[in-house]
């Protein structure tokens, strides 16, 4: 905890900018060597206090709500890539407007808004009928599937004004994974290559986790390249940009023991502040902690709502915890901050940065106007 200030906020979201650095020079080494063009999915990461940094390696955005357009358009710049499920009618000026790029997720979309669109670079989201995700709830393309058009139902043409396919089916994946899905994409829809003039391979595609192929990525992409020189390459990760960038910052506030289980009660929330520990679900990394294995002083991690489930177990410490002790949960950046809500009326997090010369930076605090009266009538 040294790193931090100890008058720190709590709870509170701290980006950690020599991690994002790092990151950022591994997404400008693939774009070099792969000659392929990577955009942030502000669906994974929305911190727009970090937008300066991230585009002067990105040079745009994808946005998949009206509110992520906005965003991408006033904070950040550049390109402007869309994609969403379906663009209703009182939205779609806005894309329009706004959009350098715009994926339709069906034909009947693309028939009802392609020519609404000048002068924006017309897709369509394709199905190419493999995925490496075994959870179905981030699985794009289990049989069923309402995200994106299988082959055959594209015939031998694609709608006019259309100059891009765009896949998604990756989540948290593999350079091999890749690499598959490009076999993939040629295998059902290859017929359509030679007349486009780019590929969007959507996000999942995990290149900053340790241990990541990163030769094989950029292998896969150039050769891919190769077989399709006058094809522009777009990758769009979230979780990628922010990987194990920051962490949030709570406060233990109760200890509390039943039936000989110990739960520390802290000042965060996993339903309000860390929802995907509940959702997806999976246990964080919390620093100086470890799974029990008969060692340390060992408890449930529980939050601060009133939902009974809000906690989350497994895990041991050195010494038992007490009210005032801090709790750094690990990797907090991507997919975490987006998701945050205010069930029950507990406050957000505040957000800060903390520089790579030690400095913090505070740059959000929670209001209860702008976060929850205001939002609910």
């Amino acid at each position: 905890m040294s790193r931090f200030p100890t008058d720190l906020p709590s709870p509170c979201f701290v980006l950690e900018q020599a991690a994002l650095r790092r990151n950022l020079a591994v997404l400008a080494r693939v774009q070099r060597e792969a000659g392929v063009k990577i955009i942030l999915a502000l669906k994974g990461f929305a911190m727009h206090a970090a937008f300066p940094e991230v585009r002067r390696v990105l040079p745009g955005c994808t946005a998949s709500s009206p509110y992520e357009l906005r965003l991408a358009h006033e904070e950040f710049g550049g390109e402007v890539h869309a994609y969403a499920p379906v663009y209703p009618e009182r939205d779609f000026p806005a894309y329009a407007r706004h959009c350098t790029h715009l994926t339709f997720n069906s034909l009947a979309q693309c028939d009802r808004f392609r020519d609404r669109a000048p002068g924006v670079s017309l897709g369509l989201r394709v199905n190419p009928q493999y995925s490496p995700v075994e959870t179905d709830l981030y699985n794009p393309c289990v049989p069923g599937s309402r995200l994106g058009i299988r082959a055959e139902l594209l015939g031998d043409r694609l709608p006019p004004g259309v100059e891009g396919l765009h896949v998604h089916n990756l989540c948290e994946s593999a350079a091999d994974a890749t690499a598959r899905t490009l076999l993939a994409i040629e295998e059902h829809f290859g017929r359509f290559l030679p007349a486009l003039r780019w590929l969007n391979l959507g996000g999942g595609h995990l290149m900053t986790r340790a241990g990541y192929d990163l030769d094989g990525l950029i292998a896969a992409l150039r050769t891919f390249r190769q077989r399709h020189p006058h094809l522009d390459i777009i990758l769009e990760p979230g979780s990628a940009v922010a990987w194990d960038t920051g962490v949030l910052v709570a406060t233990v506030e109760d200890v509390v023991e039943s039936g000989g289980i110990h739960t520390a009660i802290l000042d965060a929330s996993f339903a309000t502040h860390m929802p995907d520990c509940l959702e997806m679900p999976y246990r964080p990394n919390v620093e100086g902690a470890w799974e029990p294995d008969g060692r340390g002083w060992e408890c449930r991690l529980g939050g601060c709502s009133c939902l009974a489930g809000d906690f989350v177990a497994g895990y041991a410490f050195a010494q038992p915890l007490r009210p005032g002790d801090r709790v750094v949960f690990r990797d907090m950046m991507h997919y975490t901050m987006v998701k945050t809500n205010t069930f029950n009326g507990i406050p957000l997090p505040a957000i800060g940065i903390l520089g790579e010369d030690g400095g913090f930076q505070l740059v959000q605090t929670p209001d209860y106007h702008r976060d929850y009266r205001n939002r609910l009538s």
